[in-house]
């Protein structure tokens, strides 16, 4: 499952990134592809840096 998450994630980087691109060109609003980019760049280091964690001993 994670190997599935990381390769959406990237897929969706890589999307983004072109989405991106274009708005530099002014084809699209760069006010919508910044924050795009940005948040599939975090989902991409939230998935990366999610792992078991010691959540203390269960009664």
């Amino acid at each position: 499952m994670k190997i599935a998450g990381i390769t959406l994630g990237v897929v969706i980087l890589l999307v983004s990134f072109l989405f991106y691109i274009l708005s530099l060109m002014q084809l699209v609003p760069l006010i919508i592809a910044g924050p795009l980019l940005f948040l599939a760049i975090l989902i991409i280091f939230t998935l990366l840096n999610n792992h078991n964690k010691f959540r203390g001993f269960k009664k």
